[in-house]
């Protein structure tokens, strides 16, 4: 039995990976703040409900705890969960929405991965891996977004930190960026194009990155993507912009 954790399981990139590795014959703990969708999800399939806030460090540990208990082990962890405050110039921005995305975007991000990896580190047999879901913003900025970009930035740090603290326990550890999949989240962002009287950017189905997490997942712990970058075609990322 594979074993997988994909936290912000409830909708979008977190929600199209946790089916596809279910479909591939995972067990998968759906970790999220949102009970109702979790059981929705989970119906009828081999998953465990880990309703949770990724910003509360005792609820992260329970929920690993609850995870590992229940299925010996933990070989994966998609680390997803995410937000994206509104758009603004940095003098804008307010500090309570800088402070929610550093909290969950990377403060978040950290505690879980801190979780799977104790598991990785005391289980036998010993290892396991890390994906963190970096988004393009981890490499290169969009306009008014200086506090996503800035924690996206974060976790390549973090990214690089795991990979290479994993070494001695088989824990392999990478990143996906990925750029304009169609969920709610890209949803908002074309909406606020046609307000603007802009072309909606270019997208791609979620479940091409559903794709690529898989096989980022099933690769063996001999081996590893270190960075991945998904995205629609046309999206101007490259260039001179």
């Amino acid at each position: 039995m594979k074993t997988a954790v994909v936290t912000g399981a409830s909708s979008g990139i977190g929600r199209a990976v946790a089916l596809r590795l279910m479909d591939e014959g995972w067990t998968v703990g759906l970790l999220a703040r949102r009970r109702d969708a979790l059981v929705e999800l989970a119906e009828g399939r081999s998953a465990l409900v880990l309703p949770c806030d990724v910003t509360d460090p005792d609820a992260v540990e329970a929920a690993f705890d609850r995870f590992a208990a229940e299925t010996g082990r933990l070989d994966f962890l998609f680390n997803n969960a995410g937000i994206f405050t509104p758009a603004a110039p940095p003098d804008e921005i307010p500090v309570a929405d800088w402070l929610a995305s550093v909290s969950v975007n990377l403060t978040g991000m950290f505690l879980c991965a801190r979780a799977a990896f104790g598991l990785m580190r005391r289980q036998n047999p010993q290892g396991g891996r890390i994906v963190n879901n970096g988004s393009v913003s981890a490499d290169r900025p969009r306009p008014g977004a200086a506090s996503y970009t800035a924690t996206k930035h974060g976790v390549t740090g973090l990214t690089k930190q795991l990979a290479l603290d994993g070494r001695t326990f088989d824990i392999a550890a990478g990143q996906i960026d990925v750029g304009n999949a169609e969920t709610e989240m890209v949803a908002h962002l074309k909406a606020r194009a046609r307000e603007a009287g802009e072309p909606a950017p270019p997208t791609m189905d979620v479940s091409h990155v559903a794709e690529a997490v898989l096989a980022m997942a099933e690769l063996p712990l001999s081996a590893n993507t270190l960075f991945q970058t998904i995205m629609a075609t046309k999206m101007p990322l490259v260039g001179r912009g």
